[in-house]
């Protein structure tokens, strides 16, 4: 193009429109992953909806593993199918309630819950979570299982235990996340937030095991023996010797009170195993030794009733959760720790080993979290906080023989349960005993 001088010109720009590659999407999911979430959205269908089938509800397994199916597809394709097949269920809720109202007058109100509940964990399917929802799907069905036990159980609550369930809410989640987590004097004594989660568990383990108790009481005295054990061995062991006496079952007093007394010891070392969990195997070795020697006792005791008919009978045990009993499970352990850490300083194992034993005639579980927890901070060594634990577990057992020897009148029975509980603690004597000699715990731990 040429520009002449004196003369305007134009210039015009023509633009042609920009070719662009037309876009291609692939919509194409990979195989193998969508074929595991569909099995895992239909199976927790499945599972729900066969629970409502044994339970005669017109809404069943195929329902439920479609709508479960439906929430697995429905988040593949996008949050608005997600919404729209949220929307579906509402219906489907509505159809099946307004059927239900016109037949027999009444609403399936947990039969929807549950199938709204499967419909968003077959969306988590979707989006790739195993876990939230299988276990979401199991928590579901046992909660529908269970009707009739949590009925009764939920029908029989008095005021005290609604108050102590508020009360575990309280120490567990408002309380301990404001305590300091160290340690306030100058001597490196006491820690308020250990101290509060002693608190916590020996009442968690408390109350979810009076749950059970209440809940299953009904299965009979050794049931309730393993449940009282593991909420109170002393409170179990008086309950069920005043009560087998009075039901002429007084033949089965050893089998019961060696069950409560294991029950203890298992408690025990859940605690210790989750205060310090490399004292393990010092609690293990002789707790090992004690079970094998009472399970010889059970079986030769149960051969020695013979097939004497079981007559059920409940635990009257008071609530594991009340500010009395936090108050002294919190200052027991506050007691046993300043005073084993004191004792440990001046004497060594030995004097956590004494403190341990005055402790377990008390409270076994305040003794056992307090030696834990010392081993935890490094205070003592695991090998000793597992030794105390048996030691405290030990001196527990032996406060429940004078309990029978009061409620059980037949001196027989009464000479038996000596010499059982008398050889149950021997062995776990022996076996600190030989730990503490040849460090059997230090080597597992160290190999």
């Amino acid at each position: 193009m040429s520009v002449c001088p004196g003369r305007e010109t134009s210039i015009i720009f023509v633009l042609l429109p920009e070719k662009h590659p037309v876009p291609t999407l692939d919509h194409t999911f990979p195989a193998a992953p969508i074929a595991l979430k569909m099995a895992v959205s239909v199976g927790i269908g499945m599972l729900v909806g066969l629970e409502r089938e044994w339970s005669s509800k017109d809404v069943g397994v195929r329902t439920f593993s479609i709508v479960s199916l439906l929430g697995m597809l429905a988040s593949l394709a996008g949050e608005n199918f997600v919404i729209a097949g949220l929307v579906g269920v509402f219906l489907l809720v509505a159809a099946a309630n307004t059927r239900s109202i016109l037949t027999d007058r009444s609403l399936e109100i947990t039969t929807s819950a549950a199938l709204m509940v499967i419909y968003l964990l077959g969306v988590l399917v979707g989006m790739g979570h195993i876990f939230t929802p299988v276990a979401g799907a199991v928590i579901v069905t046992m909660l529908l299982a269970w009707k009739s036990e949590l009925n009764r159980f939920a029908g029989g609550l008095h005021p005290s235990e609604v108050r102590s369930a508020v009360l575990m809410g309280l120490i567990g989640f408002v309380i301990y996340p404001i305590l300091p987590d160290r340690y306030i004097d100058p001597w490196q004594l006491f820690n308020p937030s250990d101290a509060w989660l002693s608190i916590i568990a020996i009442a968690g383990i408390g109350f979810l095991n009076y749950v059970l108790l209440r809940v299953y009481s009904t299965r009979g005295l050794y049931l309730g023996a393993i449940f009282g054990g593991l909420v109170n061995s002393s409170a179990a062991v008086a309950e069920v010797s005043a009560r087998i006496q009075g039901v002429s079952m007084a033949s089965r007093a050893t089998v019961l009170c060696l069950l409560a007394t294991i029950a203890m010891c298992v408690r025990n070392l859940v605690l210790a195993t989750l205060f310090a969990p490399s004292s393990l195997a010092a609690t293990l070795l002789p707790l090992i030794a004690m079970a094998l020697v009472t399970g010889l006792w059970i079986g030769l005791d149960l051969r020695r009733q013979g097939n004497v008919p079981e007559e059920p009978a409940t635990l009257a045990l008071d609530s594991p959760i009340s500010l009395s009993k936090i108050l002294r499970f919190g200052l027991l352990f506050i007691a046993i720790q300043v005073s084993g850490t004191l004792l440990t300083k001046a004497f060594g194992g030995n004097g956590l080993l004494a403190t341990s034993a005055f402790g377990g005639l008390v409270s076994s579980a305040s003794t056992t979290a307090a030696a834990a927890t010392m081993a935890r901070h490094g205070s003592i060594s695991p090998s000793l906080a597992g030794s105390a634990t048996v030691v405290a577990s030990l001196a527990s057992a032996l406060v429940n023989l004078p309990i029978v020897w009061r409620a059980v009148k037949d001196k027989r029975i009464v000479r038996r349960l000596t010499w059982e509980m008398t050889t149950i603690i021997a062995a776990g004597i022996a076996a600190v005993l030989v730990d503490r000699s040849f460090g059997i715990s230090e080597r597992l731990m160290h190999p």
